[in-house]
């Protein structure tokens, strides 16, 4: 069962003198990794090392410390604790004191484990992308059900009715698709929105 973390965590140490400062944030999607990590460019640090998963796709920087030694041993935490959906960004101040190829492996890591061992592991439930349309005398009603299941949605006003798309999880697609053949009495269906996996 994948996990990943409730927010975001971060956690702070010295080893031989250099700083090092792990943060841990949950993340949906590449562009949302892309947005954090240039929100976090901090230019006071020596090295910015990260390492991100998100279901079967990895990717792992050791901007500039020596091949292996950083964004691995990140990628290596995150998948330890069974976590995805995760970037796990590691900011380095170097103190002077060089730590060798395996101190920086120990330190990058250890920093990284360190942190996620403060976050809330949350099970990672599937969702799924929906979008049916109804009449304008019958979005209470829906408007109603959503909240309650508190559903992400977003409606849209047409000349005819509402459009709307919503995030469900697994379990909610059955009743929710009969409560709209109900309420429209056959006249609309739930269509799921397949997203195109690109690996």
């Amino acid at each position: 069962m994948p996990f990943t973390i409730a927010s975001q965590v971060s956690f702070e140490e010295d080893i031989k003198k250099s700083r090092f400062q792990a943060i841990a944030v949950p993340v949906e999607n590449e562009q949302v990794v892309k947005d954090f990590l240039e929100t976090h460019k901090d230019l006071t640090t020596t090295h910015q090392c990260w390492a991100w998963k998100i279901g079967h796709n990895v990717r792992f920087n050791d901007d500039g410390e020596p091949s292996g030694t950083a964004g691995r041993p990140i990628l290596a935490t995150i998948e330890g604790n069974e976590l995805t959906n995760i970037l796990v960004l590691v900011n380095r101040w170097y103190g002077g004191i060089k730590l060798g190829t395996g101190g920086l492996v120990r330190a990058y890591g250890g920093c990284a484990g360190q942190c996620l061992l403060l976050a809330e592991k949350i099970e990672l439930i599937e969702k799924k992308k929906v979008n049916f349309a109804c009449q304008f005398n019958e979005w209470s009603i829906f408007q109603y059900e959503l909240n309650q299941q508190q559903i992400e949605f977003k409606q849209d006003y047409t000349a005819t009715g509402v459009q709307v798309e919503a995030l469900l999880q697994i379990h909610q697609i059955e009743p929710l698709s009969l409560k709209i053949q109900d309420v429209t009495r056959g006249r609309e269906q739930l269509k799921i929105v397949e997203e195109s996996q690109n690996d």
